[in-house]
């Protein structure tokens, strides 16, 4: 089952090459100096995340066939099995993407106003973010096929729908204490939930393509 590794490796090294272009062409305006042609803090945000579009949009063909290879479970065990699996992969890359760019720069002080990096921090917390929501209600409809880890979960619902739109507020630049507080409570209450049933979630850093994903 070589697809996936080799999905993956595609996506990384076409969504470096395509990141690289567009903060080396953004670098090389705003160095241009003054006048009309000077690129501006949203002309950065507008090419990054015009290149991760365009990773996305490139490994999608692959993202297909890989998601074909997987196997389909047949008897109720294997069901079970399965359901934790897709769990684990789901709420560990959700976890993953909220560590490395939401967390991680926010105590880093990448988000404040002035801060060195900003703008590219901003892009990348804000994809995070809807990335992050969007794993966690995958791994809570795959926790269905297993009874134990779906009570575990159950409870997490509201939490995690309260994450919706936060990611629209971190790529502006509005997000606060209690915004980050929310994206690590809803994680640590997931990996609780895991932990409980059998299903333990580690953190898994997705690719900067998957965030588009």
């Amino acid at each position: 089952m070589s697809h996936p590794i080799t999905t993956v490796r595609i996506r990384r090294a076409l969504t470096a090459a395509l990141l690289s272009c567009a903060l080396l062409a953004g670098a090389t305006a705003c160095g241009s100096g003054g006048g009309s042609g000077a690129r501006t803090e949203n002309d950065d945000v507008s090419v990054a995340v015009a290149a991760f579009a365009e990773a996305e949009g490139a490994a999608s063909a692959a993202d297909a066939q890989a998601a074909a290879a997987e196997p389909t479970p047949s008897t109720s065990a294997e069901r079970q099995k399965f359901a934790k699996t897709r769990f684990v992969a789901n709420a560990g890359l959700a976890a993953g993407a909220t560590y490395q760019w939401i967390i991680k720069p926010y105590k880093a002080g990448k988000f404040k106003k002035g801060a060195k990096g900003r703008t590219v921090a901003l892009v990348k917390a804000g994809l995070a973010g809807a990335f992050a929501y969007n794993r966690l209600k995958a791994a809570i409809n795959n926790a269905k096929g297993d009874p134990l880890l779906s009570k575990a979960v159950a409870p997490l619902s509201s939490g995690i729908e309260s994450l919706k739109g936060l990611g629209s507020k971190l790529r502006k630049g509005d997000a606060n204490d209690a915004d980050i507080s929310s994206f690590q409570n809803v994680i640590g209450g997931v990996k609780d939930a895991g932990k409980s049933a059998g299903a333990p979630v580690q953190d898994q850093v997705p690719s900067l393509s998957q965030l588009k994903g």
